[in-house]
């Protein structure tokens, strides 16, 4: 058996303290806590964030939204400033996982532990969305850097995202029927900054497509994505689909999600 101290600090400076040596932070635990359970981390303490106040909540500010990094699935997706300021995001919110996973994890929780399969990834990069820690902010852009791999130094702890809010935006995914996880999720999102298209599920990391994005600057329309092919050669393959399949999703997840741009 592997002990461990249990920590539950009461502010985001407390916590920071406590990320030393093995410590792991505790979030909603979904996929903290079925990996412990695997035997598959043995962590000196867990330090859990659900008392840090100041990481939990939905603020409207610079015409866009910030949401605490504490903030769970399902209050993202419920949210009235959410559906009004970027219903794209409620959608994704709402399509994560099941009741019991949207009422637990937490969208700081699932960026820090960059699941490929995760919804959230294609959101923050297709919005353009800033990640804020207690250190610095880091663009969306910046922060994914591969297969369960972000831009998170030792001791820094995401606080929150801000996301921009985009001309218009929309999010399609095919879920895994089991589990729900993206086998491909695609954001696509007209934004003061150009188009942005970002698919998750399909690699190792979340990836922008430049070829659509280019397509749909011209004309933001179904038509102009649909028949974009994406190379295979560096996409998922496993059990539930090969490397061809899921390039395919990608581009019928594109024309749906810009279909559903509101």
């Amino acid at each position: 058996m592997h002990n461990f101290s249990y920590q539950r600090p009461a502010s985001l400076a407390e916590a920071a303290k406590l990320l030393s040596g093995e410590a792991k932070l505790l979030a909603g635990g979904m996929t903290l806590l079925p990996t412990l359970k695997q035997r598959l981390a043995q962590p000196s303490a867990l330090v859990d964030l659900a008392a840090v106040a100041e990481l939990k909540g939905i603020k409207a500010e610079g015409g866009g939204l910030t949401i605490g990094a504490m903030t769970t699935h399902a209050e993202v997706a419920h949210s009235a400033e959410v559906k009004r300021t970027i219903p794209a995001l409620a959608v994704l919110a709402e399509g994560i996982g099941d009741p019991q996973v949207r009422n637990r994890g937490t969208i700081g929780g699932s960026i820090s532990n960059a699941d490929p399969a995760a919804d959230y990834p294609a959101g923050l990069v297709g919005l353009g969305a800033t990640v804020i820690t207690n250190k610095r902010k880091i663009a969306a852009d910046d922060f994914f850097k591969g297969l369960f791999e972000t831009a998170l130094g030792d001791g820094e702890i995401v606080t929150a995202v801000s996301f921009p809010k985009p001309e218009k935006a929309g999010y399609s995914k095919f879920p895994n029927p089991a589990s729900r996880y993206a086998m491909v999720g695609v954001m696509a999102a007209k934004t003061g900054g150009g188009v942005r298209v970002a698919v998750t599920g399909a690699g190792p990391s979340v990836f922008r497509v430049p070829e659509m994005e280019k397509a749909l600057a011209g004309n933001f329309s179904p038509d102009a994505v649909k028949s974009i092919k994406i190379a295979s050669g560096n996409l998922n393959s496993d059990m539930h689909g090969s490397a061809e399949y899921r390039a395919n999703l990608v581009s019928v997840m594109a024309a749906r999600a810009v279909a559903s741009a509101s």
